[in-house]
């Protein structure tokens, strides 16, 4: 049996007359990749905190269980937390502030893990300079270690991948992963919902304080059903617009998604494209991530009308 690393039960979040988190419930089992994907404003930065015992829920809402027990602060040792908000001592040398945050987890013993990790993000040569001398990927890369260089049993970034170049992410997200390999319950937040695709064994979406998606992305996926064809044509995409049963299309360039009406005939939309010109791809697939994202959180015609 699966244990849960994290256990929300009917959890809510008031800030004034702003309810960020309405009545959220969540399981994160131990050893998985869970993603937390949402709009900005949505209540994910505010689960997160919650869940770091930075923020507590409202008074009588419900309960969180991290790692089998109630929290009570945010000085969890068996937690690493990556905030959106980066913030290091810059006046500090980085191996100095790495032996800092060992430190204050209660380890004694820093030059092999600091090194290792060094050595694994390429800032060997840059352990003895100030961290205000680090571009800002490098000390990004600098916060991701300290959130983790103490062999956590839970971590939690928030944003982890903000702000990284391809190759420096590519770094991070390696990282991650082995991380999950050795056994640690990892929590991120993003926008990518690519990536959230490609690493995440689980995916909550949070939109308007409530949760609205949870599970693996196959139960995502099938839950909004076999709705989406993916064309590509050798002539303009703009005529797909005009199809009878075609309810959306997104132009991603060389590739267009077809989202089609309920009842629609797939064979009956290829006639049309082949009207149209010359069909060199043709595909009936699941909606991605990204699709059904943009279903939930695109505002409502009166919403836009009204902004």
């Amino acid at each position: 049996m699966t244990n849960d690393a994290i256990a929300i039960d009917n959890v809510s979040k008031t800030f004034g007359e702003h309810r960020a988190v309405d009545d959220l419930s969540l399981r994160v089992p131990e050893g998985s990749i869970y993603g937390f994907i949402g709009p900005n404003g949505s209540g994910k930065t505010t689960t997160l905190r919650m869940i770091m015992g930075i923020y507590y829920p409202d008074p009588g809402s419900g309960s969180i269980r991290v790692l089998g027990e109630a929290l009570h602060g945010a000085d969890n040792d068996a937690i690493g937390y990556l905030p959106e908000e980066r913030g290091l001592y810059r006046k500090m040398k980085v191996r100095d502030l790495l032996r800092f945050y060992l430190e204050l987890k209660g380890r004694r013993e820093f030059k092999g893990p600091i090194d290792d990790w060094l050595a694994r993000l390429d800032l060997t040569g840059w352990a003895h300079r100030k961290i205000q001398e680090l571009s800002k990927g490098m000390a990004q890369k600098v916060q991701f270690i300290s959130a983790v260089i103490h062999e956590p049993r839970l971590v939690i970034l928030d944003e982890p991948f903000s702000g990284l170049d391809p190759v420096n992410a590519d770094v991070i997200r390696d990282a991650i992963v082995d991380l999950r390999r050795k056994g640690t319950t990892v929590v991120f937040s993003t926008h990518d919902m690519s990536v959230a695709e490609k690493m995440c064994d689980y995916v909550f979406m949070i939109f308007k304080g409530r949760k609205v998606l949870d599970g693996t992305l196959d139960s995502i996926q099938r839950r909004y059903g076999h709705d989406t064809i993916r064309v590509r044509l050798d002539q303009n995409g703009a005529a797909l617009n005009q199809l009878t049963g075609v309810e959306r299309v997104t132009d991603f360039g060389r590739l267009q998604e077809l989202r089609l009406a309920d009842g629609a005939d797939t064979q009956d939309v290829l006639t049309q494209l082949m009207q149209h010109g010359r069909v060199a791809h043709f595909e009936i697939t699941q909606p991605s991530l990204h699709d059904i994202f943009v279903r939930i959180a695109r505002p409502e015609p009166q919403e836009t009308a009204g902004a």
